[in-house]
């Protein structure tokens, strides 16, 4: 990635991305998908409108959001 990275997260074509359902989303249908992006980057969409546009991630955004929701910080 060069050094505008958020430029670089927007370019990459997610239709072939293969998203997962997050392991803590529950059974009541409200999930939230992630798929691995090169670099370690991540994007993240909301299952019931996957129309709408996923969140992206790079490795080091990804890590801390991880570890706010590990700590209860958000």
């Amino acid at each position: 990635m060069s050094n505008n990275r958020a430029s670089d997260l927007r370019a990459i074509d997610l239709t072939t991305a293969v998203w997962r359902k997050a392991s803590a989303s529950g059974g009541e249908g409200n999930c939230v998908e992630v798929a691995e992006l090169s670099g370690g980057a991540k994007a993240v969409r909301d299952s019931k409108n996957q129309g709408r546009e996923a969140l992206r991630f790079t490795a080091g955004e990804w890590a801390a959001f991880r570890e706010g929701v590990i700590t209860g910080e958000l």
